[in-house]
């Protein structure tokens, strides 16, 4: 018989360069499918990323800490216990201004892929 779940106890480690823990559970780069993407974030403070149109829906689930969002120009500030989705062709920028770092859950529909991020140069 074969099993209907797949239990993921090592998640993928997406090796970064500005202090963020990108812990994909199930997604393209941990062999998860393309169809959606589900990471586990830490944002360290004062970090931030550079604006992007997105080519996946995104939602955000604050853990601990607050995030912000500019989506369309628009500044938004969620705090533990909100969350937000973010529409695909939508120009935002993610970021932790705060003192203190950001725990999030990420999900994209369909997958995060580096190729379909379009992120603008810093």
């Amino acid at each position: 018989m074969t099993r209907k779940y797949t239990i993921q106890k090592s998640p993928f480690v997406v090796p970064t360069t500005d202090g963020k823990l990108i812990e994909e559970h199930f997604g393209a780069a941990s062999k998860g499918g393309e169809q959606l993407s589900i990471a586990h974030m830490i944002a360290p403070p004062k970090w931030s990323e550079p604006f992007q149109t997105p080519e996946f829906d995104e939602y955000t689930y604050v853990i601990r800490g607050k995030k912000q969002f500019v989506v369309d120009g628009e500044t938004i500030v969620l705090e533990a216990g909100q969350s937000i989705k973010i529409e695909k062709n939508t120009r935002v920028q993610y970021s932790n201004p705060f003192d203190e770092e950001c725990e999030y859950m990420a999900i994209c529909m369909p997958a995060f892929s580096i190729d379909k991020v379009n992120r603008e140069n810093d």
